[in-house]
Formats: structure tokens, C-alpha cells, sequence
């Protein structure tokens, strides 16, 4: 299975901790465009202060999606995968921008709906508030139950569907509900890292998936669902062992371009490491990275930018960014223009 060779690809990739932060932010980016939330990666990198006015909302609404998985990952450790982790998790997810008034945190209690200026021609309406204590015990006892002799990516479809039909917060749910799929694959022990993400799969046959749920909501067709979702994890996971050995030649590529560098190799290799976890910087970035002067960061700066690893991606004299952007240009389909 190809889940099986991500995973172990990834337990032989130095340094993977390194690369799955752009993971996660090109997850961020696909999930929140399925909900017409609509914010580039090479922008979602960017500090506020350099994100148009009128963008920030939907910068804001990424941002908070990478805090929401990064934290969710880390209190796996602590916490088992449960309706306690999702709101914990849901809490983070909108703990400002558009969804701060919906609740955070907290199951509905008044009814929702999909599609429609109002309940009346909504496209789904999910349970009613009073059903969803009933329903939620039943998820999290499907989710955790290893009696069950179902294979685990079969559950987690099922569960993904459960969720998504429950809809139990006012507002986030297509967020947290493919979040989810991520945190069984690293609970279950699947994957060993985070390296998964089903959102640029779900958003680029986007009205399949949709159909799909509906499908399985109206005519039972839980088949076909867990077929397409199946689809889903093979598709994707070829694409992650595609990305993670360009990744791996690309490093190589620019190791051998930094060994050339004399004396600043060594800092060199200290500014690369650090790329590839924050592919956006500037000079005095550059200088805190390293620890050194700011005229030894901007020199180090030119070597990068004339053996091709970075470029300048800001026109001014002053606060100038630069950018690793074959790096980032492997998690954006789209190429966005810098």
C-alpha cells in the first residue's frame, strides 16, 4: 500500500522533521480553500504586516488552521483521539478572525445548516443540538474502537463521513473533519509523522466530494464514499513520496552550491537547514539565524541569491525579503507569483 512506502520513505528521509512544516502549511492553504477562505503558501509565510489589508482575514483563517494541526499533533501525546482533543483543537482553529463568535470550542447547541440563505431551501441539515451528546459518544467509540475488524483506512472514511454529517460546531467542521484524518493516521501509528494531508486531493475534485457525502447522506452509498476516499490516500501519498525525494534533491543540490562558499559554507549550511522550515526571509532574520553581523548576513544573503537558492521578493531598499522559491514552489500547484 502506498501509505506503507510514504511511511517508511519517510523514516529514512534525514531531518524529516525539518520539511513538514510546508506539509502542513500546504494542507492549511487546500483545506481553507474548500470553504472559500482564499490565501496562497507563499502568502501564508508572510508576516502580517506584508499581507494586503484586505486579504488579512483570510491570512488570519490559514494561519489559525496551522496553529490548530501543529497543536493538535503535539497534545496527541498527551491525549487520546477524542471529542476532548477535537474541541480543544476546534478552540485554537477559531480563536479569532471570522469564527471567534461561533462558539470556540464548544459543540453547537441550536441548529445548523448547508447550503441556502436559510434553513428553509438548505442544500443538508445535519442532526438536531439535543441529538449530538447520542452521536458524538457513538463517533469517538467507532473512532477508538480496536474490536472492530475493520482496516483502519476504511474507519477513518467512515469516520470522516460521521463527522462531517454530525457537523457539531457552528462553524469549522470541514476543517476540523479532515484535520481529523491526519491525527488517526499519526494515533494509530500509520504514519509516524504528519506527512499526509487529504485537502488538495478533496479540493481539487472538490464537487466529487461533496457528492460523495451527499450520495452516501441520501442513498446509503457508503461504498462508493470509502472507494473515493481510498482513491484519496493513494493519490496523495504517491504525490508526498514524489515531494519528499524532490525536497531530498533539491538539498542536495544547494549542499553543493553552499561547499563553494569558502569561509561562509558553514554559515551557509546553518541559513538552509532553517529554509526549510521558514522559506520567507529577511536580512536580520538572516542575521538572528546565524549570529552574525548584519553586513556578514546580507553577503550571505548575495551568495544565495546568485546560486540560485533564494530571491529577492520585495523591491525596496530597506526590509527586503527574499524567498527559497523552488522549495516552495514543490507544495504550491498553483505557482503563485511572488
Amino acid at each position: 500500500m502506498r501509505i506503507g512506502e510514504l511511511d517508511s520513505f519517510s523514516r529514512l528521509v534525514p531531518d524529516i522533521d525539518m520539511f513538514i512544516q510546508l506539509h502542513v502549511t500546504k494542507e492549511a492553504v487546500a483545506s481553507c480553500r474548500i470553504e472559500g477562505i482564499l490565501t496562497s503558501i507563499d502568502e501564508t509565510l508572510k508576516e502580517e504586516k506584508s499581507i494586503a489589508p484586505e486579504r488579512r482575514k483570510d491570512w488570519l483563517e490559514v494561519k489559525n488552521y496551522v496553529k490548530a494541526l501543529n497543536f493538535s499533533i503535539a497534545e496527541l501525546k498527551d491525549l487520546p483521539l477524542s471529542c476532548r482533543l477535537i474541541k480543544k483543537t476546534h478552540e485554537v482553529l477559531l480563536s479569532s478572525g471570522r469564527g471567534e463568535y461561533k462558539t470556540p470550542g464548544e459543540f453547537r447547541t441550536s441548529q445548523n445548516w448547508l447550503g441556502g440563505a436559510s434553513i428553509a431551501d438548505a442544500v443538508f441539515i445535519p442532526p438536531a443540538a439535543d441529538k449530538l451528546p447520542e452521536l458524538l459518544s457513538d463517533f469517538e467509540k467507532f473512532l477508538n474502537n480496536d474490536e472492530l475488524y475493520i482496516p483502519d483506512l476504511v474507519k477513518i472514511a467512515i469516520a470522516h463521513y460521521q463527522f462531517e454529517t454530525i457537523h457539531p460546531f457552528l462553524d469549522g467542521n470541514g476543517r476540523i473533519g479532515r484535520l481529523l484524518i491526519t491525527l488517526f493516521l499519526v494515533d494509530k501509528g500509520i504514519l509516524e509523522k504528519p506527512i499526509l494531508y487529504l485537502s488538495a486531493f478533496f479540493e481539487k475534485n472538490r464537487s466529487l466530494y461533496y457528492d460523495k457525502l451527499a450520495m452516501t447522506r441520501e442513498k446509503n452509498a457508503l461504498n462508493q464514499w470509502i472507494k473515493y476516499f481510498l482513491v484519496g490516500i493513494i493519490e496523495t501519498a504517491e504525490e508526498s513520496i514524489s515531494t519528499l525525494q524532490r525536497i531530498l534533491k533539491l538539498k542536495e543540490d544547494a549542499e553543493t552550491s553552499i561547499r563553494d562558499m569558502g569561509k561562509r559554507s558553514g554559515n551557509g549550511f546553518i541559513l538552509l537547514q532553517s529554509l526549510f522550515s521558514a522559506p520567507i526571509v529577511s536580512i536580520s532574520q538572516v542575521q538572528a539565524i546565524t549570529g552574525t553581523t548584519p553586513k556578514t548576513a546580507g553577503a550571505l544573503v548575495s551568495d544565495f541569491v546568485e546560486k540560485g537558492i533564494l530571491s529577492e521578493v520585495t523591491k525596496q531598499q530597506r526590509s527586503r525579503t527574499f524567498a527559497f522559491k523552488s522549495y516552495i514552489e514543490l507544495f504550491d500547484e498553483r505557482k503563485n507569483s511572488y
